[in-house]
């Protein structure tokens, strides 16, 4: 199947992760697709889904490859030279942050802090979201580490604004935990609506991405 993705100010997503986990159950749940793994192609690229079912054969849980994350800051795209944006130094908002920015697709911005109390998340969204060195706007993550397998995150989606959740952005928070060694590969992100696993896989590359699909 194909699957086409807007945001809430009508611009066009490249991917989104959430999203995708819903079209392979609506796929499967109405029978246009008999395929398991599902394959969904996006403007990201074609993305393969395991389907895992319930008892009544329907589509509960779904595991996405969400592919190779793009770590080259002109690919991602950040107006930042060298071969990956780690731990740069931004100001936003009368603030100083510290930005791991990653692409899965789509353009990503993690900010670890200590404590998700402190984040003024509808005044450095968007101040973030539509800074300077993001020419195509950026999503930005607010992370807390609560052990080296389990963080906490609050989402700014550009187009969208404080999301419950982001599937793209919770694979490139456990590819950023990696780059900046806060994590290991695989962690469970839990965000305002619920938990997702994330394994950064070393052998391929890839980001695998589990969830629910209800």
């Amino acid at each position: 199947v194909r699957m086409i993705m807007y945001n809430a100010d009508g611009s066009r997503g490249q991917m989104c992760g959430n999203g995708i986990r819903c079209v392979a159950k609506y796929t499967w749940d109405h029978g246009l697709a008999r395929s398991n793994p599902l394959r969904v192609s996006t403007d990201r690229g074609v993305l393969t889904l395991d389907l895992m079912l319930d008892s009544a054969g329907r589509v509960a849980t779904v595991r996405v490859d969400m592919g190779e994350p793009i770590l080259a800051p002109e690919r991602i795209p950040v107006g930042l030279s060298g071969p990956q944006v780690i731990r740069a130094p931004l100001t936003a908002a009368g603030q100083r942050f510290s930005v791991t920015c990653v692409s899965m697709g789509n353009p990503h911005a993690v900010i670890y802090v200590p404590d998700l109390g402190g984040v003024r998340l509808a005044e450095w969204g968007p101040a973030l979201e539509n800074h300077a060195l993001f020419p195509q706007r950026i999503n930005v993550h607010f992370v807390r580490v609560v052990r080296n397998d389990y963080v906490e995150m609050v989402t700014w989606e550009r187009g969208s604004g404080p999301t419950q959740a982001c599937g793209t952005g919770a694979s490139a928070v456990c590819v950023a935990g990696v780059l900046e060694d806060r994590t290991g590969r695989a962690i469970t992100a839990r965000l305002p609506g619920g938990e997702l696993q994330l394994v950064w896989v070393a052998e391929t590359g890839h980001v695998l991405m589990t969830g629910p699909a209800t």
